[in-house]
């Protein structure tokens, strides 16, 4: 019985995890909506933004970007083409790795970037901390 509970304390505690990851997303969703990202978008142009690629330098190969955030291989392709159709990212060869892709962010990237963060980091405090 003791292991029964035990098990089913960690299952409620799961649903509760999803839970929350759920409703973050979509409040996170709901407000960049209006300035034309979504809670993926931003976690890539984030990483883009304010992180530091392996090597160091501005840019990020895409298996790196893919290790850090929670999307398909195709689904990030995807959005990467969005973010670059919208001016965000540009990508480019590696010239390390002929067959590697290395996605940077642009100044425009930046300026969004920079305009959404604090609504973003609100949204975590709203969510997460409540």
């Amino acid at each position: 019985m003791a292991a029964e509970n035990a098990e089913q304390e960690l299952v409620d505690q799961w649903r509760d995890i999803l839970t929350v990851h759920a409703r973050t997303l979509c409040e996170l969703d709901r407000e960049l909506h209006p300035h034309g990202l979504g809670a993926s978008d931003f976690e890539v142009l984030d990483l883009l933004a304010v992180g530091t690629a392996a090597d160091g330098g501005p840019s990020f190969r895409v298996q790196e970007i893919s290790e850090r955030v929670h999307l398909s291989q195709s689904a990030l392709s995807r959005l990467i083409g969005r973010l670059e159709k919208d001016g965000l990212v540009t990508r480019g060869m590696c010239p390390e790795d002929r067959r590697g892709v290395r996605v940077c962010v642009t100044p425009k990237g930046r300026e969004l970037h920079g305009e959404v963060l604090p609504l973003q980091r609100a949204v975590l405090a709203r969510m997460l901390t409540g």
